[in-house]
């Protein structure tokens, strides 16, 4: 964003607050900021909602005994939202101007906002395989989440892609319910740390298949199965499954802001803990933009929280500045 663009407008044309991403953790950063009469606008992006519109049901998120389809969830999460209050922006946001300091110039689709606080929840987003057929059989057979969606495998046979501390992590926790996970190590050899990795190895129900890549989904409607490929010698067998879960990695939705916030060596935001601050006064973080570890839509409503929070304290000091 030019420098010369700086001219700060009227006080009634800046808002308190600017909420970037429209998740878990935007959501509630828009209610809790709604019902303290802060009126912030939610620029949610054209694939509003989070990841979450991609999931069927979600039964671990507390208040719905019977589950909620993760669509439905994330409407029901924007409407109360709305109703204190909270206005939406159905645009993506092609720049920032953070580092100029408040009132802080977000940039949509040729027009400027302005605001004297800013929420960050721009998320992340699971790496997947690449492979046709994946963005359909997402939810139904296919995920990213074994916290998620391990207990729908009960007693069946899954697999799981990956080598890392990730991969080790899911196929440990999914071994409590499915009788068997098969680990698909493109490599010889595992990545993960030496102590995941024997937790993994001492598991009398986890497998694993060194040197091998998946590289077809089998399934219509749901998934029933992948093609195995060897690297070395390129032999293929289809390999039946009800459950694939692809655990090599994630990448926060941090490009946007990169020379504008203090970013970590994986491109995730840097807060100052317990806070949600970052690295330039007046703008805050929370969600999957910030959370490496947890990245479940629970947690991230609780930071959404704990940054509207963070705002109002903000504004209430600064008041006198604006």
């Amino acid at each position: 964003m030019a420098q010369e663009r700086r001219t700060v407008p009227a006080p009634e044309q800046v808002r308190d607050l600017i909420v970037v991403g429209s998740g878990p953790a935007g959501l509630t950063a828009a209610l809790y900021a709604g019902r303290a009469d802060l009126r912030p606008l939610v620029i949610e992006g054209r694939r509003a909602g989070g990841q979450l519109m991609q999931t069927t049901e979600v039964e671990n998120f507390p208040g719905f005994p019977e589950g909620r389809m993760g669509p439905e969830l994330m409407n029901d999460m924007r409407a109360q939202a709305e109703r204190f209050g909270a206005e939406y922006l159905t645009a993506d946001v092609d720049a920032v101007d953070f580092t100029s300091g408040a009132p802080f110039a977000i940039d949509v689709e040729g027009e400027t906002h302005w605001a004297r606080t800013v929420i960050v929840t721009t998320g992340a987003t699971a790496r997947w395989l690449g492979l046709p057929g994946e963005e359909r059989l997402i939810g139904r057979g296919l995920s990213a989440c074994a916290t998620c969606d391990g207990f729908f495998f009960r007693n069946r046979e899954v697999v799981v892609v990956g080598g890392g501390d990730s991969a080790m992590e899911e196929a440990t926790f999914l071994a409590k319910f499915a009788s068997r996970v098969t680990i698909v190590v493109r490599r010889n050899e595992l990545r993960a740390s030496r102590v995941m990795q024997e937790r993994a190895y001492k598991h009398d129900r986890i497998a694993f298949r060194f040197g091998t890549a998946v590289t077809e989904l089998l399934g219509d409607e749901v998934l029933a199965g992948v093609v195995l490929q060897d690297v070395e010698t390129g032999e293929t067998e289809e390999f039946r499954t009800d459950g694939l879960f692809v655990a090599i990695g994630h990448d926060p939705a941090t490009a946007l802001f990169r020379g504008q916030l203090e970013l970590d060596e994986q491109g995730y935001i840097k807060v100052a803990e317990p806070s949600t601050a970052t690295s330039v006064p007046g703008v805050f973080a929370a969600g999957d933009v910030v959370d490496r570890h947890y990245r479940q839509a629970i947690t991230a409503a609780g930071m959404g929280c704990k940054a509207a929070i963070d705002v109002e304290r903000r504004l209430g000091i600064d008041a006198e500045n604006w």
